[in-house]
């Protein structure tokens, strides 16, 4: 039985915190599920990545189903959120209901994350009212990144914490199941927290949320472009890489590999027959 949204709220009611990964791909899913970390976000990060685009707005609804049914395929427990990319929710509710829908169709997906606040208040009632699970996402929206002017910290004045405050509120009264605090200060973040009864999941926003969300390819020091502030690195995954592929190439061009050990035998008279 794969974790519950009534299981997730209840998380936070018992102060428990919660743990949540992004997962792209069948062995990283099977990986993370098989730790025990009951959310797993099939998050548009895999944009920069997997796809190595420059931000996550290129990415497509079909990219991500395509990477929603194998993280499906790897995990048994988890619950798999799949992450709506940008113009996929924009236009109105029924373009949010349809493609909310094949993230659960056709990708196998508990539920669904978008991006917004009042703004998107109504389609997230909309894809609620019709059974899916939502989860929110505020604060730093990467999707708006061109609009917010680059990858900065939101809520840092007066009017725009009171916005990011009536967010998250208006999430949980759409029916939202939890919300994603994305580069909050931790204080903010904190007091958000104990205003809304659904859980937050912080990301770079303090220890001050309900749970923690980080892109596992940064927890695991595999991606190597940058590596944000709110990360930490708990393997250096990237270097291991690169040490094994350069053993590989130079035995290769040596010729230590493969030996006798990585061949496949058979009976040398046959050979001997091919020769006559």
């Amino acid at each position: 039985m794969r974790t519950t949204i009534n299981q997730v709220k209840a998380m936070k009611q018992k102060g428990e915190m919660i743990a949540m990964l992004t997962a792209y791909d069948y062995m990283t899913a099977k990986i993370v599920d098989a730790a025990g970390v009951p959310l797993i976000l099939v998050g548009d990060s895999l944009g920069m990545v997997i796809l190595g685009y420059e931000s996550t707005i290129p990415v497509t609804i079909d990219d991500m189903i395509h990477h929603t049914k194998a993280v499906v395929r790897g995990s048994k427990n988890a619950m798999v959120i799949g992450d709506l990319p940008f113009m996929s929710y924009h236009i109105n509710a029924e373009q949010a209901l349809t493609n909310s829908a094949r993230f659960i169709q056709e990708g196998g997906a508990q539920a669904v994350k978008l991006e917004g606040g009042v703004n998107v208040a109504d389609k997230v009632k909309r894809i609620v009212d019709c059974g899916i699970p939502v989860m929110g996402h505020i604060g730093l929206t990467p999707q708006s990144i061109n609009q917010l002017g680059g990858h900065r910290i939101q809520g840092k004045d007066i009017e725009t914490a009171k916005k990011l405050l009536a967010d998250a509120k208006a999430l949980k009264e759409a029916g939202a199941f939890a919300v994603v605090l994305e580069t909050v200060p931790a204080s903010l973040a904190k007091l958000i927290s104990k205003n809304i009864s659904i859980p937050t999941i912080g990301i770079g926003a303090g220890a001050g949320c309900d749970g923690q969300v980080q892109v596992v390819s940064d927890i695991l020091g595999l991606f190597t472009d940058f590596v944000p502030k709110h990360t930490k690195q708990y393997a250096r995954i990237a270097e291991s890489m690169s040490k094994a592929v350069s053993e590989y190439y130079e035995e290769v061009k040596s010729g230590l590999f493969p030996t006798e050990a990585q061949s496949f035998t058979m009976d040398e008279s046959i050979i001997d027959e091919l020769k006559k």
